[in-house]
């Protein structure tokens, strides 16, 4: 019951920004407090040539804080006559699908008032410097983020509240923000954060898959897009990204909307070259519109998730034998 719920509460309201706002009634976001641990277990690990066991324990420690909190919690709420809705609640916190909607949605704005405002838009959903992005570059960023992040910050949450409740979702999000914070190829972060990348790769191997079949399915509600493209795109592309994951749901997006994602690019002043990721025949010179097309397919997106979401919510309740009680 919690995992449809959760799902459309963050669907329609998102996080409650009043919440989070720094006051002095405001609360940390559950995240803020991940990352806030992330940091004060790294000072003590990492010297700055922090060893791969060093990396590996306080990777250890974090999600295991995380995962205990996450218990505690469920726990606590299961306890209670009404516990199904702060348990809700907090799950909820912990998806973004209406947040990326929103950030990608304004840099689509952003670009339509100028290659400036759309740069400083993109700015806050990508890790790299968009100084050097043309308009199709910030245009190309913001869908390949809207693809990457829904498998990251959508598909693959749900996925492990589904397989281990409340308790494992903390745990994911622990996962994915410590590979944010560690997992760079740095002098201080290359062997330490390697542990983060790695295990953050491991447990979004089967949601960036599901993102991608997901996607397909999208492709084939659309009026607007190409299923087939899109399962042929995967086939064909989603091995050549760089990452053993976000090439699935990149691919997906972008053969469906006869797109070219990826490719070369520059980086810092310098040109890095890679493959085009998307539909055989498809564009690499994309705009705005565009973002707004992969914004539809998004939504599409939105309704399928929600389908999945109720009929594993359904399985469970009759693999617990309180099938009836799911619509109650």
């Amino acid at each position: 019951m919690v995992l449809p719920l959760a799902f459309v509460l963050d669907w329609i309201i998102g996080d409650p920004a009043w919440l989070y706002q720094r006051r002095r009634w405001s609360v940390p976001h559950p995240i803020v407090l991940i990352g806030r641990l992330a940091s004060w277990t790294e000072k003590r690990l990492n010297s700055g040539a922090g060893t791969v066991v060093n990396g590996l324990l306080g990777w250890l420690l974090v999600v295991g804080v995380a995962y205990g909190a996450g218990w505690l919690i469920q726990t606590l709420c299961q306890a209670l006559p009404f516990g199904v809705i702060p348990l809700t609640l907090m799950a909820s916190t912990f998806l973004a699908y209406n947040s990326l909607a929103l950030f990608v949605g304004q840099v689509a704005a952003g670009l339509g008032q100028g290659l400036d405002a759309g740069r400083v838009a993109v700015s806050h959903i990508v890790g790299r410097d968009p100084h050097d992005l043309d308009e199709s570059g910030v245009a190309r960023a913001g869908i390949e983020s809207l693809a990457e992040n829904f498998s990251d910050g959508v598909i693959a949450p749900l996925f492990w509240l589904a397989l281990g409740g409340l308790p494992a979702l903390v745990a994911y999000k622990a996962i994915n923000t410590l590979d944010s914070m560690w997992g760079y190829r740095s002098d201080r972060y290359e062997r330490f954060g390697k542990a983060a990348a790695r295990l953050d790769d491991a447990a979004n191997w089967l949601p960036a898959r599901l993102s991608a079949l997901i996607l397909v399915v999208a492709c084939m509600i659309s009026r607007r897009a190409n299923a087939l493209e899109a399962f042929h795109a995967v086939r064909r592309d989603a091995r050549k990204h760089n990452s053993p994951n976000a090439g699935w749901p990149e691919a997906a997006m972008a053969g469906g909307l006869g797109l070219l994602l990826a490719g070369p690019r520059q980086y810092s002043g310098s040109m890095v070259d890679a493959p085009y990721i998307g539909a055989r025949a498809g564009r690499a010179d994309l705009t705005s519109e565009d973002i707004g097309r992969a914004l539809q397919l998004y939504r599409i997106c939105g309704f399928v998730t929600l389908g999945l979401c109720v009929g594993v919510a359904i399985l469970q309740g009759a693999l617990r034998g309180d099938f009836f009680f799911f619509f109650l």
